[in-house]
């Protein structure tokens, strides 16, 4: 069993989280498992310190980060699985619309589709994020029975704005440079 990292940092799970609570015990940890200040101890005290100063960089490295805090919870609650992810019907349209289109731009070029494009991502992803703010700060509160709900709306944020991250990168790839 992998060890979460809200119980390693002695935090509730959550979207948002209390970034100087986060580096306090980050900082805290750092210190009690350098594994300078544990060269006199056995081997194996040594490799668990040595485990155990990991475990606190990948978790803090991972909480830290919105987006990378946001797949780990997912995953934890086995939500990401490879394969299984489903979208809804209408956002895929939008999305190979706008896909099409940034096609059309590697061999057209054209600055005005290019800014059109551009607009219609920036606007997709402002309602993404404004729908999914209330459920991101409301979750860490939520009664056990409603957290599978909430989840599934985090989820399906999460995998859009993905998508809309890929566009963004062929966009840049494609559009012509004014």
């Amino acid at each position: 069993m992998e060890t979460n990292y809200f119980e390693f940092y002695n935090l509730p799970e959550s979207f948002q989280l209390d970034e100087a609570a986060l580096k306090r015990r980050y900082y805290a940890l750092s210190r009690e498992y350098h594994p300078d200040f544990h060269a006199t101890e056995s081997a194996e005290r040594q490799q668990e310190v040595l485990r155990l100063s990991t475990l606190n960089t990948n978790a803090y490295r991972t909480l830290s980060d919105a987006d990378l805090r946001m797949a780990y919870i997912l995953g934890s609650h086995g939500l990401l699985e490879e394969g299984k992810q489903s979208m809804p019907p209408d956002f895929l349209m939008e999305v190979m619309e706008l896909n099409e289109q940034i096609m059309e731009l590697e061999f057209d070029p054209d600055p005005e589709v290019a800014a059109r494009v551009e607009t219609e991502v920036k606007t997709l992803t402002d309602t993404l994020d404004a729908g999914i703010t209330p459920v991101l700060a409301g979750y860490s509160g939520l009664p056990p029975e409603a957290r599978p709900q909430a989840l599934q709306q985090v989820k399906t944020y999460y995998l859009k704005k993905r998508y809309l991250l890929r566009i963004r990168e062929s966009l840049t790839k494609f559009a012509p440079r004014s």
